[in-house]
């Protein structure tokens, strides 16, 4: 079932909003749990254009910190830019300052020819725009997007604390918005590097948790596996991957980071960061798995066809096998290339015109055999009585991975993937919930049960709802006892934007929380008990 959005009131989410002052009373429908006492942090662009200059793709708007706070059945809304370098410059000079992700910063008209030609050549100053995701690191928080550069916030008045070098730390050239976190706070993430004689390869950090003499935990980060990558100067894009009790699983994509393009393009032209992808479109897309503690990478080489990929779902092992699920988008085109705001802000006949065009989603269920013999060739390793998918061995070594689809709908992506991940992260698990994109449109929270495939949805016309975050009830017993967070836009209504409590179980409506502001589009975030 696809709905319609003729009157275009998608729009309004991608439209600048001013910060707050002070926390906004929501008007309450409908009750909130008892167990919600903490806040709910999400982070997406809140600034669109600065001056007369516009941001041109949807990760360039400037990062606003967004929190629902909980007390005594009330909620307050509140927001704050983070005053990264990014804002903070742009704000001060009316322009935009620092070359975002599709959107290049000319140098100051002002300057003079000579002090203009020398800037080219100072390097690029990388943004610190961290408008993806927030996470805890010890007892510290940290708005972030993929860049090297973190941004310590305080969660509670959502003032901007410190920025952060990751490079000061540890050989990485970005970390990935999207850590796993372990239940004693150790944190886990990856990014690509230059190693030796300037190869490239991707790193997996591991950051410990809280230090018993109060140290920064940062400080005590360290590299525990190195995955190598395919090309030599030409890292595959990366923004998440998969860890399961004892492994972790990193999947390399056809969409490539032209690392000499991306290197000269700051010196030459208008260029910006999305001008230096580019599709391999004979590589197909490899599978890489490592060993957890001590980290070991396994040299076995797996591959599938040509799958664009953001989120992980889940990752675990069963009876020797790594079984991992993810959002797929079938092909090597990058879809990023549809996030353009020009696209998605389109009227509605537009924006479908464009989406028949991109990539297909698909979540996708892959399983790897860690018990591989060479004389198996042209058998299907997986012996998995649950799942059709498949590892088959070929003559060279290489092992093709066939996946298991889970979901399927033409221009319909189940994306922005959660799960009860306190309790089911790397753990065999039933459910995950996420957010239905309608030819890139998002409207509508879904269900999925991974084991039947069977699907629930939310949805009301003319309303566009953000990642759902799952809230476990505190005496739950059930994988899906609890609730889901969403932040909805309804542009039409008189109090255009609420946040909505729903029933995990049959995504039946709990409560909603309405305030009388816009919220533009929010990507990732959490709930902060």
């Amino acid at each position: 079932m696809s709905f319609e959005h003729p009157a275009g009131g998608y729009r309004k989410i991608f439209e600048t909003c001013e910060e707050l002052s002070e926390p906004l009373p929501a008007t309450v429908t409908g009750r909130i749990p008892s167990f919600l006492k903490g806040s709910l942090l999400r982070l997406g662009p809140g600034l669109f254009e600065v001056g007369d200059e516009p941001f041109y793709h949807l990760f360039d708007g400037q990062a606003l910190m967004h929190k629902f706070d909980f007390k005594n059945g009330q909620v307050t809304y509140y927001r704050k830019f983070v005053r990264t370098d990014a804002y903070v410059r742009a704000i001060t000079e009316k322009r935009v300052v620092i070359t975002e992700f599709g959107t290049f910063a000319y140098p100051d008209p002002c300057k003079n020819i000579f002090s203009r030609f020398f800037s080219y050549f100072k390097g690029v100053e990388v943004t610190d725009n961290c408008l993806v995701n927030v996470y805890p690191v010890g007892e510290d928080f940290y708005a972030v997007t993929e860049t090297n550069y973190i941004t310590k916030v305080n969660p509670d008045t959502l003032e901007t604390l410190k920025k952060v070098d990751m490079c000061n730390y540890i050989n990485i050239n970005g970390v990935t918005a999207h850590p796993h976190i372990e239940s004693d706070g150790t944190v886990y993430n990856i990014g690509n590097c230059m190693g030796k004689g300037a190869t490239l390869a991707y790193n997996i950090v591991r950051i410990p948790p809280t230090q018993k003499d109060k140290s920064d935990p940062i400080e005590k980060s360290k590299v525990v596996v190195q995955f190598p990558s395919a090309e030599r100067f030409k890292p595959s894009y990366v923004h998440s991957f998969g860890m399961s009790e004892n492994y972790f699983v990193f999947v390399e994509t056809p969409v490539k980071i032209n690392l000499l393009k991306f290197l000269s393009a700051w010196s030459i032209r208008g260029s910006n960061y999305m001008d230096c992808f580019e599709s391999n479109e004979g590589q197909g897309t490899l599978f890489h798995i490592a060993k957890k503690d001590p980290g070991e990478y396994i040299d076995l080489k797996f591959k599938g066809a040509p799958i664009g990929m953001f989120h992980h779902i889940n990752t675990y092992e069963d009876q020797g096998f790594i079984v991992f699920d993810l959002c797929a988008w079938k092909g090597f085109e990058f879809v990023y290339n549809y996030l353009w705001l020009a696209n998605l802000r389109a009227n509605w006949e537009e924006v479908k015109k464009a989406a028949m065009m991109a990539p297909q989603p698909e979540v996708r269920r892959y399983v790897i055999p860690l018990d591989v013999h060479k004389e198996e060739q042209g058998k299907n390793l997986v012996s998995l009585p649950y799942t059709t998918a498949t590892a088959v061995m070929h003559a060279d070594g290489m092992i093709w991975l066939e996946p298991e689809v889970l979901f399927s709908g033409p221009r319909q992506a189940f994306e922005f993937p959660q799960i009860n991940y306190n309790r089911y992260g790397g753990k065999n698990y039933t459910y995950t919930y996420g957010l239905g994109l309608n030819h890139f449109i998002p409207d509508r929270i879904c269900k999925l049960n991974v084991k039947t495939k069977e699907t629930w949805v939310w949805q009301e016309p003319d309303s566009y709802p953000s990642e759902p975050l799952f809230v476990q009830t505190p005496d739950g017993i059930d994988e899906d006892d609890g609730v889901l967070l969403t932040i909805v836009a309804a542009p039409g209504s008189q109090r255009p934007a609420y946040l909505l409590i729903l029933n995990a179980k049959d995504l039946s409506e709990v409560a909603r929380a309405e305030v009388e502001c816009n919220i533009p589009v929010t990507f990732h975030g959490m709930y902060k008990s």
